[in-house]
């Protein structure tokens, strides 16, 4: 399981959170948390602390949107945010060219790009929230306040 930990976007997105703080730590998981019910379930946390972190793309742009994992994303919302008419979900090939990682291990950092962040105020109800770290088995445990000043990501209600 610990080589899971030698992969590169687990080790990129380890540096980020590294240089944010020395103390947080990526948690291996034995089983998957590509979903956030599988990460609630393997951690014993609510699923609501769980951060999706949700790639969209406006055609010209992509927006990284880190949502509540008991909630959805609003397309109508995040249209209204950007002033944008086209907004969709971005294809998995663009996340990994985009974030550099895949799909179920997105994390809110390391990006290979950079891109926008919006945090949905959903996830304000939890101190303690989990994040991927660039593997579906690996999440690092950080505090709400922290992960907004860790990802630079402006607060807003972007779920339904």
């Amino acid at each position: 399981m610990n080589t899971i930990l030698e992969k590169e976007p687990v080790k990129r997105a380890e540096k980020s959170i590294k240089e944010f703080d020395q103390n947080l730590e990526v948690i291996c998981l034995e089983k998957t948390a590509r979903t956030a019910e599988d990460a609630a379930t393997a951690l014993g946390c609510n699923v609501g602390a769980i951060v999706k972190s949700l790639l969209f793309s406006t055609g010209k742009s992509f927006i990284l949107c880190l949502v509540s994992g008991d909630k959805r994303c609003s397309l109508n919302k995040l249209k209204k945010i950007l002033d944008e008419k086209n907004v969709s979900m971005a294809k998995p090939d663009d996340v990994k060219k985009i974030t550099g990682y895949t799909i179920g291990g997105v994390s809110p950092v390391g990006h290979l790009n950079k891109v926008k962040i919006y945090i949905d105020t959903n996830l304000e109800r939890f101190k303690t929230v989990f994040a991927a770290a660039g593997h579906p088995n690996c999440v690092f445990k950080i505090e709400f306040n922290q992960l907004t000043k860790l990802t630079s990501g402006k607060i807003k209600e972007i779920t339904e």
